[in-house]
């Protein structure tokens, strides 16, 4: 967790994909077809205390969020829903602070929460790497 609050003093931004160094940064894949994915993450995002949906684009499959941390920082987050095959759904996060400071890891954790979320809710339908 140093590591992370290190890189976090210059950094101001985390994301996800399938060829992260960290294993904990990698995609999520679900068994789930991209529209029920995308019903499912939709709803799960906007029950999640602190986080607020701002825009849904299907189309692109992105939806777009915003956080307030408790020092007042914003944070706007993109959740990509990317369909594998009819019958499979990865999921990526991107998650950036606003201002010229690095987040000192907030990031990184608001990925982790925001998948650990996603996990425990679609937990039947995880793919395990």
């Amino acid at each position: 967790m140093l590591k992370r609050t290190l890189i976090g003093l210059l950094r101001s931004f985390e994301q996800t994909g399938d060829k992260a160094k960290d294993p904990l940064l990698k995609s999520h894949v679900y068994k789930l077809s991209k529209d029920k994915a995308w019903e499912e993450i939709v709803s799960t995002l906007k029950k999640m205390q602190g986080y607020k949906v701002l825009h849904e684009v299907i189309s692109v499959g992105e939806i777009v969020v915003e956080k307030r941390t408790v020092t007042g920082r914003t944070m706007d987050i993109t959740v990509s829903v990317i369909s594998i095959n009819p019958v499979t759904t990865a999921v990526d996060i991107y998650s950036a602070s606003r201002g010229s400071f690095g987040d000192l890891g907030s990031n990184y954790r608001v990925i982790l929460d925001i998948y650990r979320v996603l996990d425990k809710k679609l937990t039947t339908y995880k793919v395990t790497s």
